[in-house]
């Protein structure tokens, strides 16, 4: 059954336009009145609904049936992603969503090739928000990752009152996987590198503001290896998966 994200209030009985962007995807895949499609907020659950009439520029749907199913994690996620180069923070988000992840969060640091004027950084929310929305609609999942504006990361590192957060570095002593074998489930930030990884300044910096450091083992990872390397073996530990 085809999947649709759609920001509206859904209740049992209601006959909804569906918005413009869903109502062309669905004359594209040339769906029809009486097939069922599937709907779902952000808000968790989701909806069988059933096309009443589709034509080129507008859908109405009726919604059917409620489906409380989940597939969260028992556990939030954050993923503090340094901009990578090109498309990969793309691919990044969209892999991360797949594997739960709750909250995406950019970060500007020392090493990053990518540097973001205000207009860009809008636009590439926006992009990055629709892949956080197709990846979710892929996926199964029912409920939205947040997105948080792009944040230099000595100012992210300032925040009070966060979750754990774990920088994973070469040179830490103790691989994530032994920790989180010690650990309870929890709310956690994985916080990755650019291209170049964290300098040593930031590193220490991060230390200081009481972020623990700890390795994916023996080989150097690519930024866009090990952000989704440390959340698989999280998920793993603690019965994500």
């Amino acid at each position: 059954m085809p999947r649709f994200f759609c920001p509206l209030p859904l209740t049992i009985g209601a006959s909804i336009d569906l918005p413009t962007d869903v109502a062309h995807h669905i004359f594209v895949l040339r769906l029809s009145a009486g097939e069922n499609i599937s709907l779902f907020n952000g808000e968790g659950a989701s909806y069988v609904a059933t096309l009443v009439s589709v034509t080129k520029k507008s859908v109405t749907a009726e919604v059917k049936v409620f489906l409380p199913e989940e597939c969260e994690l028992p556990f939030a996620l954050t993923l503090a992603q340094a901009l990578p180069e090109a498309s990969k923070m793309d691919w990044i988000i969209e892999k991360a969503i797949e594997l739960g992840v709750t909250t995406i969060q950019p970060l500007s640091s020392q090493r990053c090739v990518v540097r973001l004027s205000a207009e860009r950084a809008e636009k590439k929310l926006a992009h990055w928000q629709g892949i956080i929305v197709a990846a979710a609609e892929q996926c199964g999942r029912n409920r939205l990752a947040h997105l948080s504006p792009v944040m230099d990361l000595p100012k992210w590192l300032a925040q009070q009152d966060m979750h754990k957060r774990i920088l994973l570095s070469p040179r830490a002593d103790q691989s994530l996987a032994d920790w989180a074998r010690h650990h309870p489930a929890q709310s956690v930030s994985l916080m990755i590198g650019p291209e170049g990884g964290f300098s040593d300044d930031e590193e220490m910096l991060a230390i200081r503001q009481g972020v623990l450091t700890l390795s994916m083992g023996p080989r150097v990872l690519r930024t866009e290896t090990a952000g989704l390397a440390a959340i698989v073996t999280l998920n793993a530990a603690w019965g994500g998966m």
